[in-house]
């Protein structure tokens, strides 16, 4: 598990959450994600900016580990992106990317409305999430013959997968801790040794 300095424990989210809500006619919509590299960062800002391509900014902020970056995507200086880091920090959060996609709807909100708008965007949003603690995650690619398929499914099922390919074996490239991974990679050996 993760601490911060005054040794609170780090949390992250267990899944990725949506959360709209309009204010003067500008649409605020924020999508947070667990992120565990710069790779996933770079895959979901491409995503949310790809399917909201219309939208008038899309800020962001997210904490991995020690690096830690805000965006105010042209609205003010210190608007957006700082406000969305506050309120991740607040909730002690680590491995999150967080990003508020508004669309304008021709009110200028001024900068303290900004700021309040994109705080409130990200403090309901993960009203309707669960957190859980940070762990140090782990890629683990591993394959296994066809056969056992069904049964490792099985074993993977609370597992983030984060790619499944089929060629002689399927080769499996999962998120996990390092305990995890252990107790897992001795199942899995039970498993294909047994048969």
């Amino acid at each position: 598990m993760y601490y911060n300095i005054i040794g609170d424990t780090l949390k992250t989210i267990k899944d990725p959450i949506e959360y709209t809500w309009t204010i003067k006619k500008s649409k605020f919509i924020t999508t947070i994600y667990p992120v565990y590299s710069k790779e996933d960062i770079d895959t979901y800002l491409k995503q949310i900016k790809d399917k909201y391509n219309k939208a008038t900014h899309h800020c962001y902020a997210y904490v991995l580990d020690e690096i830690v970056k805000v965006s105010d995507d042209a609205e003010p200086s210190g608007t957006a992106g700082l406000p969305i880091y506050q309120v991740l920090k607040h909730q002690n959060l680590n491995h999150i990317l967080c990003v508020v996609t508004r669309y304008f709807g021709g009110i200028k909100l001024g900068s303290g409305g900004l700021i309040r708008a994109y705080t409130k965007s990200v403090t309901e949003a993960l009203k309707n999430t669960i957190l859980i603690d940070d762990e140090i995650k782990i890629h683990w690619t591993f394959k296994i013959p066809y056969s056992y398929q069904k049964q490792v499914d099985y074993l993977l099922q609370n597992t983030t997968i984060l790619n499944k390919q089929y060629d002689d074996d399927i080769i499996y490239d999962i998120l996990i801790n390092e305990e995890e991974k252990n107790i897992l990679n001795d199942k899995i050996t039970l498993l294909t040794k047994n048969r």
